[in-house]
């Protein structure tokens, strides 16, 4: 998906965070791992490249225990990033409370909006009280009409809960539950390149009807890919960044960011 010869003007640099989990006091862990502590070192990384970032996208679970406190600690960091940010929720958040605090200085609600020549379409996929996904037929209609609007550009959709199977039995049983209504969306519009995705903590990436499903390690703990059992593995946190070219071409990585990781067993599934 490499363009060398294109004009730098004509591409959109953003960045993907995912799975946050921050919490209400910044001293709390999870899986041993302080949640803030990652982040702000994600952060620090997005600082040094924010030269060349157009935006931030932020795809759920940015809290760990719902509560204001987090998501104003959330509003606070991104005030001094003043980069502009997009968000949507996943399960571990509260839409209510994530929409009444995250919407200062650079930090949107909007769900759908234009970058250069590209269309992105931000998609709630969080079903209360549950820790699988499920899209309602309001929000699938919505997409549909979105997409009807914008033939032309080439388009980004985002949600919290994968898509696709990522081969990992109890993730999978978490996942977005009605994706058939959700394919026979997407794969009617061409112009729908990429769909991101977080939830699984861990990086990955599939093609179909030429669209290629990405989903993106978190800001803290992982989850080994492949295991058909809980299980954390020993990989960094980290995020990914993509290059989005006005003619629908684009690239990715994932970044990495130093942090040491003292890994705790639990019993508790906190995905």
């Amino acid at each position: 998906m490499l363009n060398q010869t294109m004009n730098e003007k004509s591409l959109i640099s953003i960045a993907q965070v995912t799975d946050t989990h921050l919490l209400a006091s910044e001293n709390q862990r999870l899986e041993g791992i302080l949640t803030t502590e990652s982040f702000l070192a994600v952060m620090k990384r997005l600082e040094e490249l924010k030269p060349e970032l157009d935006l931030l996208l932020m795809t759920g679970d940015l809290s760990g225990d719902a509560t204001p406190e987090s998501y104003e600690n959330l509003q606070h960091y991104l005030n001094s990033l003043q980069i502009a940010t997009y968000w949507l929720p996943g399960n571990h958040d509260s839409a209510i409370a994530m929409d009444t605090i995250l919407n200062l200085g650079m930090v949107s609600r909007r769900k759908s909006f234009q970058r250069g020549n590209w269309h992105f379409i931000l998609l709630n996929s969080c079903v209360p009280e549950c820790v699988h996904g499920y899209l309602s037929a309001n929000t699938l209609d919505w997409l549909d009409s979105e997409l009807q609007t914008s033939a032309n550009n080439p388009t980004l959709i985002a949600l919290h809960h994968a898509p696709v199977s990522v081969n990992s039995t109890w993730l999978d049983d978490s996942c977005l539950q009605n994706s058939p209504e959700f394919f026979a969306i997407v794969n009617r519009y061409p112009q729908v390149k990429l769909v991101l995705f977080g939830h699984i903590h861990q990086e990955f990436q599939h093609q179909s009807h030429n669209v290629h499903y990405l989903g993106t390690p978190s800001t803290c703990y992982q989850f080994q890919p492949g295991s058909p059992n809980y299980v954390v593995s020993d990989e960094l946190p980290g995020f990914r960044l993509l290059k989005l070219y006005s003619d629908g071409t684009w690239e990715t990585k994932i970044e990495r960011v130093a942090y040491p990781l003292p890994i705790e067993s639990v019993a508790t599934v906190l995905y």
